[in-house]
């Protein structure tokens, strides 16, 4: 029995130092695309960040277009994860939309490097990879949808088209990945702040927040 639980935490402690480097080569890979362009940044340089070699990367990564990949998801996945913890709250429509545009938003400028480079970068991923990434974004405008329908049927909101209504929203929330800037003009609060007032007079019939 000892024997077992000790292969067994042989086992996870390999796996947990397995993802510690991964994500570091991400982290790594994600400021340089960021900074200089996926297409401008070799694995030399990330290698060279890290202080390891080009072939240490090789054991994690197959190849540089295996790092966009997991760039780009790791920020689409990150804001569905909120999206969908925000969903799980109780409370009227338009608690839960304040509650998932603030989480979403805060998400993004945490993680505006991953947004930042999908956005910037898609055109550089594997046709297969770039179907996957659009049906996260899919399942994300989904579920924005349909908590909008849900706000028009109870009267919360006044909107004609909640799937079109979430891909504006949507667009909105990623864009703050391309402007926002730390320790800029506007904090990540006031920027989130704003996102919420925005949203909500998008969506809520006039003069309902003054109400």
């Amino acid at each position: 029995m000892d024997k077992v639980k000790g292969k067994r935490g042989s086992t996870a402690l390999k796996n947990e130092i397995t993802a510690y480097k991964r994500r570091r080569i991400l982290e790594e890979a994600s400021h340089l695309f960021f900074e200089k362009g996926y297409e401008a940044t070799a694995l030399d340089a990330v290698a060279e960040q890290l202080h390891v070699t080009k072939p240490f990367i090789y054991s994690y990564y197959k190849n540089k277009g295996e790092l966009l990949y997991e760039i780009c998801q790791t920020g689409i996945q990150l804001s569905l994860n909120v999206l969908e913890d925000a969903l799980a709250v109780e409370g009227t429509a338009t608690e839960q939309l304040k509650v998932v545009v603030e989480r979403v938003a805060r998400i993004i400028i945490e993680n505006q490097r991953y947004i930042s480079v999908y956005l910037r970068e898609e055109k550089s991923l594997d046709p297969e990879d770039a179907r996957r990434i659009r049906d996260l974004r899919h399942k994300f405008d989904l579920q924005l949808s349909d908590l909008l329908a849900k706000g028009k049927r109870t009267g919360e909101f006044d909107i004609q088209h909640p799937s079109r209504a979430a891909i504006w929203i949507s667009g909105l929330l990623s864009w703050i990945a391309l402007w926002y800037h730390d320790g800029g003009r506007w904090s990540a609060t006031e920027v989130v702040m704003d996102a919420i007032s925005t949203v909500m007079k998008m969506v809520q019939p006039a003069g309902a927040q003054r109400g």
